[in-house]
């Protein structure tokens, strides 16, 4: 049976073969009966402004509450709003209604456990063999109930100012709000910790998140930040858990520098556990040779946050992240917090007085070129001699001065191959050279 749940919940297009309201009823009473831990759980439910979560919100109160779950309606918040929430207020767990970066079409339904956790793989998979429901439902006054909390969003972003060390005051910042679940938050948030807020993309209608703005497209954001002359810009994705940044020139600052701009931070102030970083295999060479150089130690996962997630709370560390943007401090949040990544770079900005081009500079990003490949079996077209072969003579190549990953596809019948190396002509050299032995494998 094909797994339901992705890297991050259930995703599809919404009203589509996959993601009906009938699987948000199934999905949210089968994860009150196994999340939750009383007779009577109170799970928190969320959602972005994308159209259709108004009708997957109904189909999830209405999941929930026909298991014996009070259901408590937070209304549109970013994704990390929900985990703290639920952390926040003791709830048995909550769902998250959104698709993240995903186009106005899609939806998706991610849960959190008690604490604000995300779910490990045996607790989607229990989830997923609870579908077809219980013998017996509950009736009369056993039947869930449901309530407004009309300062949700309210106590998130206190949560956000008391989490920031400094005043931002003296800074100037653009944010690209993506139309989504950040539209009201990230202005707000950014004002009250003292910055001066110039919001962009910021008027959602249920049908424009994610259309040409937002964290996957930062033309506009980049145009506006030198436009403004503001001191840097921030862009979100449609459920706020991510952010990358602009400088002052309009140059994208990506994960990868973010994280290097924090775990500077945090070690100069005695945060960083064991002077350790957590980053994916896909982060850049020029994030672990700034490492190095300052001394710090960079473990790496498998890609996806779940995994760098976990490897953080299994080591007890502080500080871990993506590229793309995901970047969670366990210290002050559960999962990926965009807004609180940005808040924490706008402060490291204050109390050095130095701007963002220069604290990013600490990582000199490596040229970097990812090709799939279609394949018919993903693992033994990576595992045979014939590409391991032209990898490793690729390596050779590179010497110390770039690297290869190939790694098959989570979800597709892909090879990835992804090069890293001194140049982009000579990264999309030696990428195509073995890509297309891979084809021919």
């Amino acid at each position: 049976m094909r797994r339901l749940f992705g890297t991050d919940g259930v995703r599809g297009l919404a009203n589509g073969e996959l993601l009906t309201p009938e699987l948000a009823v199934a999905v949210s009473a089968s994860a009150a009966r196994v999340l939750g831990d009383s007779d009577r759980p109170v799970a928190l439910v969320g959602r972005d402004p994308r159209a259709s979560g108004e009708m997957l919100e109904a189909a999830v109160l209405a999941g929930l509450t026909s298991a014996g779950a009070d259901a408590v309606r937070l209304g549109v918040v970013p994704t990390p709003a929900v985990a703290h929430l639920v952390a926040d207020l003791g709830a048995d767990f909550g769902v998250m209604i959104s698709a993240s970066h995903n186009a106005m079409p899609d939806n998706g339904i991610k849960l959190f456990a008690a604490g604000g956790q995300k779910l490990p793989d045996a607790l989607e998979l229990e989830i997923e063999e609870g579908l077809e429901g219980p013998a017996r439902r509950p009736t009369g006054a056993a039947i869930g109930r449901v309530r407004d909390l009309p300062d949700a969003l309210e106590r998130y972003v206190a949560h956000l100012v008391a989490s920031t060390p400094v005043s931002l005051s003296g800074l100037r910042v653009v944010v690209d709000c993506a139309h989504g679940a950040a539209s009201e938050a990230a202005p707000v948030a950014y004002a009250k910790a003292g910055a001066d807020v110039v919001a962009l993309h910021a008027a959602p209608d249920g049908l424009n998140i994610n259309d040409g703005v937002g964290s996957t497209h930062m033309e506009s954001l980049r145009a506006a930040v030198v436009r403004e002359r503001a001191d840097l810009g921030i862009a979100h994705d449609g459920d706020a858990d991510r952010c990358l940044a602009v400088d002052a020139t309009g140059q994208v600052v990506d994960g990868d520098q973010l994280m290097a701009i924090l775990a500077l931070a945090l070690r100069e102030s005695g945060e960083l556990v064991e002077d350790t970083l957590v980053a994916t295999v896909m982060s850049n060479l020029g994030l672990h040779l700034a490492m190095a150089d300052a001394g710090i130690t960079l473990r790496t996962t498998a890609v996806g946050d779940r995994y760098v997630l976990e490897d953080l709370r299994a080591h007890g560390l502080s500080l871990g992240g993506e590229q793309s943007g995901h970047v969670v401090l366990p210290r002050y949040a559960t999962t990926g917090d965009g807004l609180l990544t940005a808040l924490r770079v706008m402060a490291r900005m204050a109390q050095t007085g130095r701007s963002l081009a220069e604290l990013a500079g600490v990582v000199t990003v490596l040229p970097q070129v990812l090709q799939n490949v279609e394949v018919a079996d993903k693992e033994a077209v990576a595992a045979s001699p014939a590409v391991a072969a032209a990898v490793a003579a690729a390596e050779a190549e590179l010497g110390r001065t770039g690297r290869v990953l190939l790694r098959p596809s989570g979800t597709e019948q892909l090879v990835r191959v992804m090069v890293e190396a001194p140049t982009h002509d000579l990264a999309e050299t030696l990428a195509t050279r073995i890509s297309q032995v891979v084809g021919a494998e």
